[in-house]
């Protein structure tokens, strides 16, 4: 749970103007948002409007007016998100980064694994890949199932990587079929795409491809042979057991609404299922027209609008459970479920997966199951797919309408954290006849961070780390390539500031959550790195308080761009901040010339609790990279200069040419302009040995410059007349800070 970050973000603020700092990364700049069950100062009400089946686009924010309950609110943010435009095309990560997170769509592709045929089931795989290959590129998707047996079971957190997606879905998470990756966040399903051969094919391929085809088939038949389980056990039951069935899914799906309603952003239920038997809940009397008020022509068009209150209902009086007029409490608990997925503003896109199968398959489809299908997506606003081969097609003209969000952003007072829960209204001023508005229903107040569940808080880190740069805890990461075997090795260096680690009642074991997913331009996680690190604040809270936190980590990189996704959070009041770093790892092994980023050295290393990553069962010890002639140094990740004091800074490259370098230094400022002064004077140099690179050890002195974040890049020129150009971010602290050695 994020809790309330203004006061926070003023407290880092005056902190660090006491010591004469520039403030941590983020802490000024700080997104004020109310996310779903989160306590933050403002809430985001994300808005589609929609005019004959099509998003409208143009619209201002004096066209909208908002209100809790009867009270008209004051609008004080606005933004508008267009996915249908324009996407350099190999960049989905780049787009990502343009969107906000209350705007970013989630679908979650939940596998009914109980009210489902197998051969159902098996098909559905195949199209739910195609829905995910026609998704935008800033789309997130997670995968679950749902059985009596189980329960809920998430396969894969919301992740913009396709490859891990595939799998998921391929496997759908059963142990026989897929080894999964230790990741607690599960936006890693398995770390197989290291090996996925990504050549073009050859004809001496063929038989390669015939042998994958085999084991495909080989994995369906174990899929549909471990799935009859789930399958059949509602099948032989009488009827009391499978109305509790049903009564059992209400209650999970329920529990899966208030999770959803933690995740930031528009939220989609993507239901593969053949449906239970709705004869069970509204009895076999009440016909499926009457219990889902198919009704007239006009009716049913009534029933595309969003927020429409369609319900199963029993005939007045009846109580019970009776096989002619229903069970009343099916019927109430279905109702109790379907109002949690319209709290948690999350719509269920429904289909049924029946259809999917050919021939004779089809005289095992549930008969009755389409009804409580349709009655699950229309009364959370979404839609029923059936009888469609490409599930893709079918779901375009949803996509389309989601195309286009208006994200309205408003200031509540007096706010309790008490978990209740407000409801909201948005009103387009002067629409047309025909407009359609969809919006937010409401939000939750704040709730302790103690009161979430484990479940809860991994969804809401796996968020997270896929939200945008930000938070309240001040964090600086530095990642740095160095050749490998096969993949360069990149340690991570994360500096978290003690003060704002601290912040509010701590317990006397601290657990420090530190997640790092380095993600490729197409967004797939490459590599990652999880851990939580317990401090005993009877020993470590003075050095803390004085300093901070330095952790020591490494991931394994093949050459490319990445952005590197660092969450660190507090475990016991759940204040985190994320940092996002952007990283180049060039191919070091093909002899080009390469200038790595320069590196500052710490000129007060013993300030920190200094930790490293722990060691997996089996792994060698973790090389320390961060050597001066096979001598250990400590980097800093967020280097604070002052002006005419000199600075250590270590360059290092590998391939380089010989004879004497001459270097050229340029300080840029946060808008890229080049400013005036500085100095650097390279004083020692140590030769490429053994796999290591060239090194070489200047002093940089920068100009008298005002507190902020800069940017130095460093211009070397050999003998030859080859120059090789380096960067590295730094910042300027107040004369306060150089006196306190800050």
């Amino acid at each position: 749970m994020k809790h309330s970050r203004r006061a926070q973000s003023i407290a880092i603020l005056l902190a660090a103007a006491a010591l004469g700092l520039a403030p941590w990364p983020g802490a000024a700049q700080q997104k004020q948002t109310f996310a779903e069950s989160t306590s933050v100062v403002a809430v985001e009400v994300p808005v589609q409007v929609v005019k004959d089946g099509e998003p409208v686009r143009g619209l201002k924010a004096s066209d909208f007016e908002v209100y809790e309950g009867r009270k008209k609110m004051n609008i004080t943010g606005f933004e508008m998100l267009d996915l249908a435009a324009a996407v350099p095309a190999g960049t989905p990560a780049a787009a990502a980064a343009q969107v906000p997170v209350s705007a970013r769509r989630h679908f979650l592709m939940l596998f009914d694994l109980s009210f489902s045929e197998p051969k159902s089931i098996a098909k559905a795989r195949q199209a739910a890949q195609r829905v995910v290959d026609g998704l935008h590129p800033t789309d997130l998707v997670a995968v679950g199932t749902y059985s009596s047996l189980q329960g809920t079971q998430l396969v894969l957190g919301f992740t913009p990587d396709r490859r891990q997606i595939a799998a998921a879905l391929d496997t759908l998470g059963l142990p026989k079929l897929i080894d999964r990756a230790p990741d607690p966040l599960r936006l890693v399903l398995t770390q197989s795409q290291r090996q996925i051969d990504t050549r073009p094919s050859t004809p001496s391929q063929s038989s390669a491809r015939r042998q994958g085809d085999e084991l495909q088939g080989a994995k369906d038949d174990a899929l549909i042979d471990t799935l009859t389980t789930f399958a059949t056990q509602s099948e032989r039951a009488d009827r009391n057991i499978q109305q509790q069935e049903v009564r059992k899914l209400t209650q999970r799906f329920g529990d899966l609404a208030r999770l959803m309603g933690e995740v930031e952003g528009r939220k989609y239920v993507v239901y593969l299922s053949e449906g239970y038997d709705s004869s069970l809940v509204s009895g076999k009397a009440t016909s499926s027209a009457a219990s889902l008020g198919a009704g007239s022509p006009e009716d049913q068009e009534a029933r595309q609008d969003i927020g429409d209150e369609s319900r199963i209902q029993a005939p007045t009086g009846a109580s019970g459970s009776d096989d002619k007029f229903g069970d009343t409490r099916s019927q109430n608990a279905v109702e109790k479920m379907l109002e949690s997925f319209r709290r948690a503003d999350c719509m269920i896109e429904a289909v049924d997966i029946g259809g999917l199968r050919a021939g004779a398959d089809l005289a095992a489809h549930r008969g009755n199951g389409r009804e409580a299908l349709f009655n699950m997506a229309k009364s959370t606003g979404g839609e029923l797919f059936e009888n469609y081969n490409d599930l893709s097609a079918a779901m375009g003209q949803m996509m389309r309408r989601t195309s286009v969000t208006y994200v309205l952003a408003f200031q509540p007072e007096g706010l309790k954290e008490d978990g209740s829960y407000h409801n909201l209204r948005v009103e387009l001023k002067n629409a047309p006849r025909g407009t359609r508005v969809v919006y937010r229903q409401g939000y939750y107040s704040p709730r302790p961070y103690k009161d979430q569940s484990p479940f809860q808080r991994l969804l809401e880190a796996s968020s997270d780390v896929m939200g945008q740069d930000g938070g309240t805890i001040g964090t600086a990461v530095l990642a740095a390539p160095f050749a490998g075997k096969d993949r360069a090795n990149v340690p991570v260096v994360i500096e978290v500031d003690g003060p704002t680690l601290l912040a509010g009642k701590q317990v006397p074991q601290l657990p420090v959550e530190i997640y790092v997913y380095a993600l490729d331009q197409n967004g797939s996680v490459q590599d990652f790195m999880t851990q939580t690190v317990g401090l005993d604040l009877t020993k470590a809270e003075t050095a803390l308080r004085q300093g901070g936190l330095k952790f020591f980590g490494n991931l394994e990189l093949p050459p490319g761009a990445y952005s590197i996704r660092t969450l660190v959070r507090n475990g016991t009041t759940g204040n985190s901040s994320l940092r996002i770093t952007e990283l180049m790892v060039p191919s070091l092994g093909q002899g080009a010339p390469a200038l790595m980023p320069g590196i500052f050295v710490d000129p007060a290393p013993g300030r920190w609790v200094n930790l490293r990553q722990a060691k997996k069962a089996g792994q060698p010890d973790l090389p320390y990279l961060f050597m001066l002639k096979d001598q250990p140094y400590v980097p800093t990740s967020r280097p604070a200069l002052s002006a005419g004091q000199d600075a250590r800074l270590v360059l290092q490259g590998y391939n380089l040419g010989a004879g004497e370098w001459k270097a050229e230094v340029k300080v840029l400022g946060a808008d890229g302009r080049e400013l005036p002064g500085g100095a650097l004077q390279v004083v020692d140099r140590e030769a490429a040995k053994g796999g290591n690179p060239t090194r070489m050890v200047a002093n940089f002195r920068p100009p008298s410059l005002p507190p902020g974040d800069y940017t130095l890049r460093v211009t070397l020129t050999d003998g030859s007349g080859k120059s090789e150009t380096s960067t590295a971010r730094f910042a300027v602290a107040g004369a306060a800070g150089a006196r306190g050695g800050r």
